[in-house]
């Protein structure tokens, strides 16, 4: 079973660069796709978007050209869940879930903090809600796959610039032990990590605009799936595509014995 995530900064966007035309390429059974920036609305007649032979879910942001997330699967779902039950992110469209028999796959949004205090602070309002989201998760019995864009670097070898970067969202200390927390305490594995222990450079998915952050691999590895224990040994490859650009991040590409 292949799953995609990606965070596309604009569906539409990434449309224009190619993604639907990559994509029809890839032989995938699921893709978890965050920032659309769009509305269902303005998607609606445009069979792009509607790709055929996948079953097509969106949720919105409230907000006209901000967050939302998608999903498509292959297989038609056994249920779609789109709310968190937190009004503020459920608000912002930053989660979606299909599930499929046993098996959840999650498309998910963190908020970013980088825009300044007030979004840090609903970043860290965000984590504290979700931990015990997570716990909940894995005592349920199911087997998860959430894929997204979590806006943290676990590790030094996460980022280029891990020096520079410790006071910044993305790389603060409270965010590094938050998601330690989740890995090590409440017992989520990191898909990409667990076959691929200490890669660096290979392993960036995100690359600011501002200079040549780009062609210098000047990267943040932000984007996971995030997974229960019992799927750890089902993973069989895991990669972050570069063959083409679709937006500021990379597709996570992540391959299951399922």
């Amino acid at each position: 079973m292949r799953i995609i995530s990606i965070n596309t900064n604009g569906i539409r966007s990434a449309a224009r660069k190619g993604f639907y035309d990559w994509l029809a390429q890839q032989q995938a059974d699921a893709v978890c796709i965050q920032e659309t920036k769009a509305q269902r609305a303005d998607l609606d007649g445009d069979a792009q978007f509607f790709p055929a032979g996948w079953h097509v879910h969106y949720r919105d942001a409230q907000k006209k050209g901000y967050a939302g997330v998608a999903l498509y699967t292959r297989k038609k779902p056994d249920a779609v869940l789109t709310e968190l039950g937190h009004a503020e992110y459920d608000g912002e469209g930053r989660y979606l879930e299909v599930r499929l028999g046993k098996l959840s796959v999650v498309s998910l949004y963190l908020p970013s903090g980088s825009a300044g205090p007030e979004r840090q602070a609903s970043k860290d309002r965000f984590l504290d809600f979700f931990l015990p989201k997570l716990r909940e998760w894995k005592a349920s019995g199911r087997e998860y796959v959430i894929c997204g864009d979590w806006n943290i670097a676990h590790q030094n070898i996460d980022l280029k610039n891990w020096k520079s970067n410790q006071k910044n969202s993305g790389f603060l200390p409270h965010e590094r032990a938050w998601l330690t927390t989740v890995f090590d305490e409440v017992g989520w594995v990191d898909g990409y990590r667990a076959l691929h222990p200490d890669t660096e450079g290979e392993a960036y998915t995100w690359w600011s605009n501002r200079g040549n952050a780009y062609a210098n691999n000047v990267g943040w590895r932000i984007d996971y799936h995030v997974v229960t224990p019992g799927l750890k040994n089902k993973i069989k490859a895991a990669q972050v595509y570069k063959g083409e650009k679709f937006s500021d991040h990379a597709p996570l590409i992540l391959d299951y014995a399922l």
